[in-house]
């Protein structure tokens, strides 16, 4: 997995799970949430409607059941109950999960624990996965846990284990031993099918808040998300194609669904963008299409490792392609550092040996520039970081076309699986 260098955040990335740690997400002790939260948690109950069926109908077929008298009427009542069928057809599926973590610091101690000492417990959300009572939650809601329950939306509890953990996705598989009165799965829809403007709804358990849902729409798409995780040369490991939403998520919605208005998943609630810990309006959820790519594997092998290739890149702008002496209308992702004894070191990539400054600042310039992998045009960083997240894996040979000296070649490079030594704990 790729490593993304010199990203400048005007706010600060903060992850949507809330317990011990929430102090930083939030402002207020991590005692003091606990005592508001257990109560809820330990006595939450969202009664399940009796006539729900195990293989719901589509809530969008609401729409056709709203008549009255003005159109204008017949748009609201006909999204009124949109939403009322849509949450009536979901929310048994949803789960809250309340974690205990121990004293030792986990994987990924540094997001769930900033304190970094002590025990406390951690909430988050998830869904049901299958029959067999798997559910799905983010890999920093149960990193580190020694006690994990869920709590379905009628009020049962049950114990749960941990099946297996990406942090290279920020992805998890836990199971419950339930019955099937408690498992409805929830159906995977397609994330790349997904549009800027469509609606979407979060339903979680934000601040403790069983059973909440929020509603707004797809803000964003191809976004990259930090997953947390560093490499050798200091760069920081990023989740490709997220997902971007103005819907309300707030500190307890990780692992949670994002649903289309279908009540299919297009993504999994996993942070946000804020400077004071609660929903500022921007939203990120780990896209459908790499969960039906991660939960499978976590599943069957209990982990997932992301592609490694060993370098850290730029996208290649005007600018940076003119003092690179390139055309300023050449696209692709300029190597500025290659790792040690990586993939990208043993097949022959070069990075940037020279300095120079742009807009005012110290640039590298000078490394292999990767206009191309496996033949698809390669024109920003994402581009190629999407590409091999999504359709590769570790062992698999890539062919990368590159501009060396602004001459072009092709070099074939043998991908590693990402150090997991770095993978921020």
């Amino acid at each position: 997995m790729l490593p993304l260098k010199n990203v400048k955040r005007n706010q600060i990335l903060q992850w949507a799970a809330a317990g011990l740690f929430a102090a930083s997400l939030s402002g207020c002790s991590a005692a003091g949430l606990v005592s508001q939260v257990q109560s809820r948690v330990n006595g939450a109950s969202n009664p399940r409607p009796a006539a729900l069926q195990t293989t719901a109908q589509p809530a969008a077929t609401a729409i056709a059941t709203a008549t009255t008298s003005t159109s204008q009427n017949v748009v609201t009542t006909s999204q009124d109950q949109l939403y009322e069928a849509l949450y009536t057809q979901a929310n048994p599926s949803v789960v809250n999960i309340t974690v205990v973590v121990g004293g030792a610091q986990g994987s990924n101690s540094s997001r769930n624990n900033p304190q970094g000492q002590g025990a406390g417990l951690a909430l988050g959300s998830g869904f049901v996965y299958d029959a067999q009572g798997h559910i799905v939650t983010n890999n920093h809601v149960v990193a580190g846990a020694t006690k994990i329950t869920v709590t379905f939306a009628d009020g049962v509890e049950a114990a749960a284990t941990v099946v297996g953990a990406s942090p290279d996705a920020d992805l998890a598989v836990i199971k419950v031993d339930a019955s099937a009165d408690e498992l409805h799965p929830l159906t995977l829809g397609s994330s790349d099918a997904l549009k800027v403007g469509e609606g979407v709804v979060a339903i979680g358990n934000p601040f403790g808040q069983a059973g909440s849902m929020s509603t707004g729409i797809v803000s964003g798409l191809g976004r990259l998300l930090a997953d947390g995780g560093t490499s050798a040369s200091g760069g920081n490991y990023s989740i490709p194609d997220v997902v971007q939403t103005d819907a309300a998520i707030n500190p307890g919605n990780s692992g949670g669904p994002l649903l289309d208005l279908s009540g299919k998943v297009i993504g999994v609630n996993t942070a946000i963008d804020s400077a004071t810990g609660s929903n500022s309006g921007v939203g990120y959820a780990i896209p459908a299409d790499v969960v039906a790519q991660v939960a499978p594997a976590l599943i069957k092998n209990g982990k997932y490792q992301a592609p490694y290739l060993g370098i850290s890149g730029v996208s290649l702008g005007s600018d940076l392609a003119k003092a690179n002496k390139l055309d300023a209308n050449t696209r692709g992702v300029l190597i500025a550092d290659v790792t040690a004894g990586g993939p990208a070191d043993k097949a022959g990539l070069k990075g940037s040996t020279q300095s120079t400054t742009v807009d005012g600042l110290p640039t590298a310039i000078g490394g292999d520039v990767i206009v191309s992998v496996d033949g698809h045009a390669v024109k920003q960083f994402d581009d190629l970081l999407s590409y091999l997240f999504r359709h590769t894996l570790p062992g698999q040979q890539v062919s990368l076309g590159l501009l060396r000296g602004g001459q072009s070649t092709t070099i074939n490079v043998t991908l590693g699986a990402r150090p997991t030594s770095n993978a921020g704990g």
